[in-house]
């Protein structure tokens, strides 16, 4: 009996896992497609095009390439990293240049502030990563020290870049394209992606603090 419950169960975490790892997908392809389809695609856009599916690359149940060796995923992250930061920089010299040409405050609001610091922060961490690549370049640091730190302020950045964007949803512009019950869809989609980035980072130390206890 108890045998039968322990499979049911883990039958049942497994599908959850399926389920928050295909609903992870889907929000990063789909949102930033709306987005756009609106015709004003932003710098935190990014975070879910790019910046989720990088992290979920490492995740066991949610990875695209999962029957790759570690060093292909940690590539393949990269490279999406980079070009979410390269991304986040353009986005944002494209707004800062509208906003000049039509006599507008620059970061006048909390979304404009906190999506510049969040472009700074990806672009911080991104650079903070190369000793990840090259580890000569960081004498007297573990790897997997830096791997910690790298994946506590990528959770960090993750979550600031996700706040961002739902201060952008709450935006005259946005409130007055999408209203009602569609807004709390759309705001639903950064918040889950945020809640699924956070269990797998989370989960993942968890893990590996136990294994080494």
């Amino acid at each position: 009996m108890i045998h039968k419950e322990t499979e049911s169960d883990a039958w049942f975490y497994t599908l959850i896992r399926a389920v928050s790892a295909g609903l992870a997908h889907l929000i990063s392809g789909v949102f930033p497609a709306f987005i756009a389809f609106l015709s004003r695609p932003g710098t935190s856009d990014f975070i879910l095009f790019f910046f989720n599916p990088a992290i979920l690359l490492f995740s066991p149940h949610a990875s695209l390439i999962k029957r790759f060796p570690h060093k292909t995923k940690g590539r393949v992250h990269w490279i999406l990293q980079g070009l979410c930061a390269s991304c986040a920089v353009l986005g944002l010299v494209a707004i800062s240049y509208n906003k000049y040409l039509n006599g507008k405050a620059h970061f006048s609001s909390w979304h404009g502030l906190l999506g510049l610091i969040t472009v700074c922060v990806v672009c911080v961490q991104s650079l903070a990563a190369v000793p990840l690549i090259y580890h000569s370049l960081a004498k007297g640091w573990s790897l997997a020290k830096l791997k910690r730190y790298h994946a506590a302020s990528g959770l960090v950045t993750f979550l600031l870049g996700s706040t961002s964007l739902l201060l952008g949803l709450c935006s005259s512009w946005f409130t007055a394209s999408v209203g009602g019950y569609a807004w709390y869809l759309v705001a639903l989609c950064p918040t889950l992606s945020a809640v699924i980035i956070m269990n797998q980072v989370s989960s993942a130390y968890i893990a590996k603090k136990r294994l080494q206890s």
